[in-house]
């Protein structure tokens, strides 16, 4: 024995080298690019109408109307209550304290409010914290709250600012645990861990960097989704090379062979997996939002550096651990063992490949009925928009102060809508907006003499609305608007404003979710095509995948419509969970059917799905568990867009995991047996085809006995 392993440890004594040069660049790596995770925040916009393609509406009228404005601000309302009437001391108190702008009395005289110029250009989340910080020794029984575009814009960095600490601690913490109790023990989830942290420092640098250049667009929500998918990502694809790794050494006593050999068997289905997910996110670039569009990247980018990490950084840390990595449950090296052997041993996955093998037309026909009766339920989701006070989850200052303003006042006071026209058309745009429905007040913008301003041949037209200018009903209103200023003959009428924005942002990411969900299908199609060289499998592959995306669909309508009591949601929310459910749920497709195909030019096509389920059972269980439990975590954000994603995700990847994955798709691709591999020449495979007919045969146990295989 000492003669046999001798030679190696000679001739390759310095294999530590590569592994250890590995460890010192990421270390180089994560140590330069770690502290950009928490300045992305500064290169992060919250600014809506940064979002929108030039050629919005709303986006030509804002430049325009731009040149009628003294100063780029945006407006604070401060709104102030109290029961019983507001009194002379309650006005000099908000007077004084807002230094400036005259207040305006409520008609019932319980409320007074004020609109405070918040410099755009500046920290407007401080100015306007600062300002609240003024209000905070009010009189005894009045109540102050700042709301409007610069109130909320305030609070929703506040809800933000959580990203790069409490969602990465909920996030790491969870992820710790499935690990710890996947692996039973205390060193190798640290390993996994570290790796994750590590390809976040990378993928933050990047896009820091171009963020920072102005190449891409970031948004908290990006920040966030890139966070999770890091995490997500890496431990999944730790979970395949740790599980290839572990078997390895109990084959191998050279763990340098050992990681060789594991890293063979896991860098098809890692890249596969990889691979998918960036093509579908990088699907987004067809986004006319630059927020959905500089998702795209940032996603990519997230996954890119979790593949990386997980391909270099993991096997250069396992290596030189070697078996003490999984103490105290080390793998010991077993000659003479082979596959067959390793694989035996874990009976559950067996016991349910033996299920799906004995019955699998009432399986996948019970399976697809369950996921249709969900599914039918999808059209009750509300995808059109939510009212921006509503995205809070929690009470928020803005959110009560626009509850308060739309009980005193005309609740677009302070958010006019505006319209910019051509001169000669000002009095019949004046009139007809000021004969729409939901408009209280319609003026034409003004100089110190009282007259029109007149810029290039053009005037501007400020329009208050009754309604709240975050509203479903102002939006309603805005289009109103739009209609009746577009029928003034030559008046070119443009309208834009805060509530025009939000309807541009909505029906522009409409279109996005028209056009881009049959592209991601048919991407990610084109790569099973080409990963598993036939047409029938894939294309039942992403019918089960969009079958389980309508049916979470249809659970969430349930649970957000009656359980949950959600508003609505933004139209990019089916959009996203389409995306990452697809790519994310095919994933697991892809590592299951990449071994079934393996399997099947051994021992048939029965045999090699029932070979495939057993062998992939626990680690891809294992991974959507992981992937479910890190989305999750993005509900920590007290957004109603992260939480509703979360939801959509987390049970959309456990659905595809657990059900489509293990039940549905093994059951159906025995049902069809080797037609599935049409038109490759697995199709026509008669090797081993006696394997078939016995398992058919009752009373005849299949060779080989898949409950021996893990």
């Amino acid at each position: 024995m000492s003669t046999a392993t001798a030679p190696p440890r000679k001739t390759g004594r310095w294999r530590w080298l590569l592994p250890a040069l590995l460890l010192i660049a990421w270390l180089v790596a994560a140590g330069g690019g770690g502290p950009f995770a928490g300045k992305l925040s500064e290169v992060a916009s919250t600014d809506a109408s940064s979002f929108l393609p030039a050629s919005a509406e709303s986006t030509q009228a804002d430049e325009l109307y731009a040149q009628f404005s003294s100063s780029d601000f945006i407006p604070a309302i401060v709104v102030a209550e109290r029961d019983g009437g507001i009194t002379p001391q309650d006005i000099e108190f908000i007077a004084t304290e807002s230094a400036g702008p005259p207040p305006i009395p409520s008609e019932d005289g319980d409320a007074v409010q004020m609109i405070v110029p918040i410099d755009a250009s500046g920290e407007v989340g401080d100015a306007v914290e600062e300002l609240r910080g003024a209000f905070e020794n009010a009189p005894e029984g009045l109540t102050v709250h700042v709301t409007g575009p610069a109130g909320q814009a305030a609070d929703l960095s506040s809800a933000f600012a959580g990203i790069d600490g409490l969602l990465l601690l909920v996030a790491g913490g969870v992820v710790l645990v499935i690990l710890v109790v996947v692996y039973r023990s205390p060193i190798l989830p640290f390993v996994v861990i570290i790796s994750a942290v590590f390809a976040l420092a990378l993928a933050s640098l990047v896009v820091y960097l171009l963020a920072d250049a102005d190449i891409i667009a970031l948004n908290g929500q990006s920040q966030g989704i890139m966070f999770i998918l890091v995490f997500g990502a890496a431990t999944d694809y730790a979970l395949l090379l740790v599980s290839r790794y572990r078997e390895e050494l109990r084959m191998e006593q050279d763990k340098y062979t050992a990681m060789r050999s594991a890293l063979r068997g896991a860098i098809e289905p890692i890249a596969a997996s990889a691979g998918t997910v960036i093509l579908g996110v990088l699907c987004l670039l067809l986004s006319d939002l630059n927020s959905n569009r500089g998702l795209g990247p940032v996603a990519a980018i997230g996954i890119a550096a979790s593949f990386l990490a997980s391909v270099t950084f993991l096997p250069a840390a396992l290596v030189l651990l070697g078996r003490v990595a999984f103490w105290p449950t080390r793998p010991k090296y077993e000659p003479g063992i082979d596959h067959s052997d390793i694989e035996s041993g874990h009976r559950f996955w067996g016991r349910v490949a033996q299920w799906v093998g004995s019955k699998p037309r009432p399986i996948w026909i019970v399976c697809t009925l369950v996921l249709v009766a969900f599914a039918l339920f999808a059209p009750q989701f509300k995808a059109s928009g939510v009212a921006s006070s509503d995205v809070f989850l929690l009470q928020t200052d803005s959110k009560s102060g626009q509850e308060v303003l739309g009980e005193h006042f005309d609740a677009g006071t302070g958010s006019p809508t505006t319209i910019v026209a051509r001169e000669d058309s000002l009095d019949a745009v004046v009139d007809a907006t000021a004969g729409v429905e939901g408009v209280t007040e319609a003026r034409p913008v003004t100089g110190p003499d009282n007259a029109p301003v007149v810029i290039d041949g053009l005037v501007a037209v400020q329009a208050t609305l009754s309604d709240p200018a975050d509203s479903l009903a102002a939006e309603q209103t805005v289009e109103r608007i739009r209609e009746a200023t577009h029928a003034v003959e030559g008046a070119e009428a443009l309208v834009g404003g805060p509530t025009a924005v939000d309807l541009d942002t909505k029906d522009t990411a409409t279109r996005d979710r028209t056009l881009i969900i049959p592209v991601v299908t048919l991407v990610v199609l084109l790569v099973l095509i080409v990963l598993l060289r036939a047409l029938v499998v894939p294309i039942l592959l992403m019918l089960t995948v969009i079958l389980s995306f309508a049916a979470t669909l249809g659970v969430s309508s349930l649970l957000f419509n009656h359980v949950f009591g959600f508003p609505g949601a933004d139209p990019v929310v089916p959009l996203f969970g389409f995306v990452f459910l697809v790519a994310l749920g095919i994933d697991y497709n892809i590592f299951l059917m990449t071994r079934v195909r393996e399997e099947t030019k051994k021992v048939g096509t029965r045999q090699g799905v029932l070979r495939g389920l057993t062998v992939t059972g626990g680690v891809i269980t294992s991974a959507g568990v992981v992937l479910a439990a890190t989305f999750s975590a993005l509900a920590v954000i007290p957004l109603l867009f992260l939480a509703q994603l979360a939801f959509i995700v987390a049970f959309g990847v456990l659905l595809d995991a657990l059900l489509v994955r293990a039940l549905l798709v093994p059951a159906l691709s025995i049902d069809l047996g080797k037609k599935i591999w049409w038109p490759s020449a697995l199709s026509k495979h008669e090797a081993n085809e006696n394997t078939d007919t016995e398992a058919d045969t009752p009373g005849v146990t299949p060779a080989p006995d898949t409950s021996r295989i893990r």
